[in-house]
């Protein structure tokens, strides 16, 4: 008789960490799941109410099962991890954290995995320690700078920044209605957990409004240095991305020595949620190959 392995939910595998990484003294909430010889990090967008597990939980279980030990952080600032203002890089503090964390954890080198802010911040960690990166899977981010099509910021940055200001739920569904390219998988129920998630901290609202009032440009262009990035990495973009436009990811391959290019069509922000099975069969494949 088999046993099944215990269903992998949010509450089981929350944890805290306290990090001194720089002049970050911070504590962090992260999920770890499943356990194996090599860890992938899974990091994040910038909306508001984001965290590790609302941004990732379709897609957990696939690496658990191919035997990758999981962990999602949660940015400083968002969800559960302490308040902050950032006055500088977003892309630089959210690196700093996560080699916080991994120092924290005692793990040397890891494969990263991140959607929008997490793809800047991805990419930022490389910059800064080469050595300690297995893999790269860069969706909806990773500062190759502006667009060269579409006036920035975009449509959906302007939505995202209103919520921030003002988090209603009729502006939380303006928001998503260009955040996926189909919504009718969206539920009331969905939108109300999520306006909850960001109600339950105004602090952080507020904290990212006065971010952007201190520095407007919180993720710097890396595309000078992108060929410094030697890391195998996998760019997977939407078509119908009205946050980051799709030739934002052809200029990271262009600037990445080795990396290759997904285009999912009818496909919005969130690749890896609205594309969810053929997104964990191919990040499974080029992590495993």
């Amino acid at each position: 008789m088999t046993t099944q392995a215990p269903a992998i939910t949010e509450a089981a595998t929350s944890r805290f960490v306290r990090i001194h990484e720089g002049d970050l003294d911070l504590q962090l909430h992260y999920n770890d799941c499943g356990e194996g010889a090599e860890t992938v990090v899974m990091l994040h967008g910038s909306g508001p109410g984001a965290s590790g597990w609302a941004n990732f939980n379709r897609n957990i279980e696939p690496l658990v099962a191919a035997g990758y030990r999981v962990i999602l952080m949660d940015c400083p600032g968002w969800s559960k991890s302490d308040p902050i203002v950032c006055t500088g890089s977003r892309s630089e503090l959210n690196a700093r954290a996560l080699k916080g964390l991994l120092d924290a954890l005692g793990l040397d080198k890891v494969h990263i995995v991140g959607n929008s802010m997490g793809g800047h911040s991805a990419v930022a960690f490389a910059l800064f320690n080469p050595g300690r990166v297995g893999k790269l899977v860069l969706m909806g981010g990773g500062t190759g700078g502006p667009s060269q099509f579409v006036p920035m910021p975009t449509e959906g940055i302007k939505l995202l920044q209103a919520l921030y200001r003002n988090p209603t739920i009729d502006n939380l569904k303006k928001m998503m209605a260009v955040f996926v390219f189909d919504t009718s998988s969206l539920t009331d129920a969905l939108y109300q957990a999520r306006l909850d998630n960001m109600m339950s901290r105004k602090d952080h609202l507020e904290n990212f409004v006065k971010s952007l009032a201190a520095n407007p440009k919180q993720f710097p262009d890396y595309g000078p240095r992108l060929g410094e990035i030697a890391a195998p990495t996998l760019v997977i973009w939407g078509r119908d991305d009205r946050f980051v436009p799709m030739d934002v990811g052809l200029r990271l391959i262009w600037g990445m020595p080795n990396a290759e290019l997904h285009i999912f069509n009818r496909c919005g922000h969130w690749a890896q949620w609205e594309h969810a099975d053929k997104f964990n069969r191919m990040v499974v494949d080029f992590l495993a190959h």
